[in-house]
């Protein structure tokens, strides 16, 4: 049985999202991931309504192995996977879930604010196009 790539969920019009995907491809050596923005028809398809809902959407969702991770959650478990020292993050998912997530939540909820939106979700280069699920079924 073959096991399906994570793929990473990411709020196609934030600007602080756009880039972590960028950071992440630079530092996933490996293609690990594969990438959806919530925007996309596959989101809608694959995830459970209160995450794709306008208005309640995560700004970084990561289905693994069919889990659904959220928040600071998905954002360290992203980073174990990365090259250099990036993959050191994931140590803080010792701490709980109430003391990582304010912070993700504080950052999350001033994103537009501090780094802006895009009218349209990122298009990928063609040499990145395979890695990015929007208009896949």
């Amino acid at each position: 049985m073959e096991v399906e790539q994570p793929i990473i969920f990411f709020d196609g019009v934030c600007n602080l999202c756009n880039n972590a995907v960028t950071f992440i491809i630079k530092h996933d050596h490996k293609a690990h991931y594969k990438f959806a923005s919530l925007q996309s028809d596959y989101a809608q398809k694959r995830l459970p309504k209160e995450i794709t809902l306008s208005g309640q959407m995560q700004s970084l969702v990561l289905l693994k192995e069919g889990q659904l991770y959220v928040k600071s959650t998905a954002a360290l478990k992203i980073a174990k996977e990365l090259s250099g020292g990036w993959r050191f993050l994931a140590l803080l998912l010792i701490l709980p879930k109430f003391i990582r997530d304010p912070i993700y939540n504080l950052i999350a909820h001033n994103r537009y604010k501090w780094f802006g939106k895009r009218k349209e979700c990122m298009l990928p280069t063609p040499e990145l196009k395979h890695r990015f699920l929007d208009n896949q079924d």
